[in-house]
């Protein structure tokens, strides 16, 4: 069982940064591939940003490529997603994922995810 808790969510003006934080509540972190999610007002749950469990690979939405970056460090068992130029489009909800994996793949499918956080709020005014 992983809990996950996310943090540092806001409000920016367009073109501004926020990194969003998720702790893991495990003590094998090094063997859970994770990954971002995010959903919108009205709209489905979608992918945003993948990693391995060593981090050695990551997977991104196109929409976010360039702006986004996805980190872990499995030795205080978090994972970071640092965001740029933030766009009106990117608010959402942001949800971090956990899913037992001792592999190189970055999940990018939300059906592959077992564990979930609570979310945290993300608004980019325009």
């Amino acid at each position: 069982q992983v809990q996950l808790v996310e943090s540092g969510g806001g409000l920016v003006q367009a073109g501004g940064s926020l990194r969003l934080s998720c702790a893991a509540s495990t003590r094998t972190f090094n063997r859970y591939a994770m990954g971002w999610f995010r959903q919108a007002p009205g709209k489905e749950r979608e992918f945003v940003v993948a990693i391995s469990s060593s981090g050695g690979n990551t997977a991104y939405t196109d929409s976010v490529k360039g702006r986004f970056i996805i980190s872990r460090d499995n030795s205080n068992n978090m994972v970071y997603l640092q965001m740029n130029s933030l766009k009106p489009e990117d608010t959402a909800v942001y949800y971090c994922a956990a899913r037992s994996s001792s592999g190189s793949i970055a999940y990018v499918d939300i059906n592959a995810y077992g564990y979930w956080g609570q979310g945290t709020q993300v608004t980019v005014s325009s």
